[in-house]
């Protein structure tokens, strides 16, 4: 379950291109915090601190504004440099206690597929759910021992901690065992079409 982090963070006032430079040459990555209807507040956050938090999913942010305002918040859109991978700039959410929100939490497996040499195919990465603000899940595990091919994992069939729901379609396909010759074959055909 995530657990807080407090980041020290500025109100901003310079806006563009410019001054979003100067605050990341500062090791800062500017950031707006927007929700329930308030106007969005721009921020100039702790980098390093933030990549950091960052690291777990859904982290659920305590954020010390000009050391006035506490706030919590969690990451909606990140961005990163492609080449470098800094961070350029980030949307907070802003959540509070009690409330529940929708994230989208990764989903791993464990367990070996029947022998056979088939193959897992992850049709959903994530799953979006909904969950408490302050007591949003990492992640879930979903056990694929012995699953043949032709077996697929709905979202029903992913357990979820206490007090989160499924955000989709409970018979949503997440996972699916294929046949290795099956692919095969698929190639096969591709390249026949392709020399045609």
């Amino acid at each position: 379950m995530s657990s807080e982090v407090k980041i020290v963070a500025e109100t901003r006032s310079e806006f563009g291109k410019g001054a979003a430079r100067r605050i990341r040459r500062d090791n800062k990555v500017p950031g707006v915090l927007y929700g329930h209807g308030s106007d969005p507040l721009h921020l100039t956050l702790p980098g390093h601190e933030l990549l950091m938090a960052l690291r777990t999913p859904n982290v659920l942010i305590a954020l010390d504004i000009d050391g006035k305002s506490s706030e919590l918040a969690i990451p909606k859109s990140v961005q990163r440099d492609a080449i470098k991978g800094f961070l350029e700039h980030v949307d907070l959410q802003l959540v509070q206690r009690g409330e529940t929100v929708s994230v989208e939490i990764y989903v791993h497996t464990e367990g070996e597929l029947a022998p056979g040499g088939n193959l897992l195919e992850h049709v959903l990465n994530t799953l979006p759910v909904e969950a408490e603000a302050t007591n949003i899940p990492e992640s879930v595990t979903v056990s694929v021992e012995g699953l043949e091919a032709g077996a697929s994992v709905l979202a029903k069939d992913i357990p979820l901690p206490a007090g989160t729901k499924l955000g989709v379609d409970e018979d949503t396909v997440v996972l699916q065992v294929l046949a290795a010759q099956a692919e095969e074959a698929a190639e096969d055909e591709g390249d026949e079409a392709a020399e045609a």
